[in-house]
């Protein structure tokens, strides 16, 4: 319920309102405090950050240094519907901005209008027009207006964080099934080559068996672990199909007009990432950034909510011609004028503003709780990836050794089977041994790459500072 406390003149109620004007109710903004460790729990062989001009800003999948990964990763921004939903809600929050400044100035409007009469007395029909030109202002007088804005603006910023968080997180998963892919094409090569291998041995075992030195079980031995074998190809092969299709809907097109050409020789490369400090996490992660904007957007929302307490003051002027003939619309002897102020406050609401009040205060306690839950869950996910690559780093050594021995145990073994000294059995295990061993090296190799998109992606795409403002 509304009620016209008093009417005061137009000049008192513009001195008014430049005097409280000023006077903003609500909590000034502070950001949540958090203990932030001194340094990561696995950080041998870790670095201070590295200069800003060690590597391009941003583009870090270049250190892969793959010429394919980088022309892939450049389509991201312009043809990821992900991304460009993103882009288009920070577009939308950038335009609130706008809407909620002007609210903080004059609105003026021009009203222009004509109508024709009769009164049955005089029946010659009448002609009026209308021509005004009108004002109205309500001054920010407890600077909800302003908060409005500011609300509007860390909003704002926090959409912004939300596109840096998708392009990072399609940027990642780009990198990780391309990468997959390409190692695809490293266990297709050595399936192959194995499959060759297989072959030759079951053409071994015939030949036995065709001198009578070999049992038909040895054959039968042969062929299954060809067909095996085999069959383990064709899986790879529509694997490698599947992440091709990941990719091209990655890159904003359909699965059939995309294709990458096989590479049985390439080569992993697993960059060293230079750490920093875990501070420094804290601005550049985009989803910390967007989660602590919206602790400062939900903190305005409280002062917005609190100046409902108090009145609000709207001043008003008009001015105006009225005549029967439109050429006399621009005399001044016929102008009409209007200045007014009309100051409000609510008296009952039966509790909606303390209520609103107290939604305010509650949203900020769980922006406050998502941020520092953000922050915890940033550092877990950096202290996951630096066990797994320090894991797999060791992992690969010792895969690499065992790959060796298993690779002269079959030649080995092969040779005395040849020889007669042997069963078949043993070369097929000492062969599954083998292929167990180059499979295993092959996929740390593999996990190491992903360890390492992953390892980037929990420090923000790059370690290089970037706070935002």
């Amino acid at each position: 319920m509304k009620a016209n406390l008093f009417k005061p003149s137009p000049i008192a109620a513009i001195l008014l309102s430049v005097l409280v004007g000023s006077c903003a109710v609500g909590p000034d903004y502070k950001r949540p405090e958090l203990a932030v460790p001194e340094h990561y729990i696995v950080q041998d062989g870790w670095v201070p950050a590295a200069p800003a001009d060690a590597q391009h800003r941003g583009e870090w999948w270049q250190l892969f240094r793959d010429p394919t990964l980088n022309e892939l990763e450049n389509s991201i921004d312009i043809s990821n519907q992900n991304v460009l939903a993103a882009k288009a809600a920070y577009d939308q929050a950038r335009a609130l901005i706008k809407q909620e400044r002007a609210a903080m100035f004059p609105s003026v409007d021009l009203s222009g209008g004509a109508t024709r009469s009769d009164n049955n007395t005089n029946r010659t029909p009448a002609n009026q027009y209308q021509l005004a030109i009108g004002s109205s202002w309500e001054p920010d007088l407890w600077g909800s207006l302003g908060r409005a804005t500011s609300s509007a603006r860390a909003s704002a910023q926090a959409s912004e964080a939300d596109l840096l968080s998708a392009k990072l997180s399609a940027q990642g998963e780009l990198a990780a099934n391309y990468l997959s892919l390409r190692h695809t094409d490293v266990q297709l090569d050595l399936l192959t080559r194995t499959v060759e291998t297989y072959q030759r041995a079951q053409q071994i075992t015939q030949n036995r068996f065709a001198l009578g030195a070999a049992a038909k079980t040895d054959v039968l031995q042969a062929q299954s672990q060809l067909a095996t074998a085999q069959a383990n190809l064709l899986g790879l092969q529509g694997q490698r199909e599947q992440l091709a299709h990941a990719i091209a809907v990655l890159i904003g097109k359909t699965p059939e007009a995309f294709n990458l050409d096989v590479i049985p020789n390439w080569q992993a490369t697993v960059p060293q990432v230079p750490l920093g400090l875990p501070s420094e996490l804290l601005q550049r992660r985009p989803d910390i950034a967007g989660a602590e904007r919206r602790v400062a957007a939900a903190n305005e929302e409280i002062g917005i909510a609190k100046a409902g307490y108090f009145p609000s003051l709207r001043l008003t002027g008009s001015y105006g011609n009225s005549s029967s003939n439109a050429s006399d619309l621009t005399k001044s002897s016929l102008s009409v004028w209007t200045l007014g102020a009309a100051l409000t406050q609510t008296l009952f609401d039966a509790g909606a503003t303390g209520a609103r009040v107290s939604s305010a205060k509650a949203a900020h306690e769980r922006a406050v709780a998502n941020y520092r839950q953000t922050v915890l869950t940033a550092f877990q996910d950096v202290e996951d990836q630096l066990t797994a690559i320090r894991i797999l780093s060791q992992q690969q050594a010792l895969y690499q050794q065992a790959s060796e021995a298993a690779d002269q145990v079959e030649q080995q073994t092969l040779n005395r089977y040849r020889l007669g000294q042997i069963s078949f059995t043993d070369v097929v295990s000492a062969q599954t041994s083998a292929l167990n061993a180059r499979r295993s090296l092959a996929q740390a190799r593999s996990d190491s790459q992903t360890a390492s998109v992953a390892l980037i992606q929990a420090l923000g795409g790059d370690w290089q500072e970037q706070a935002k403002p």
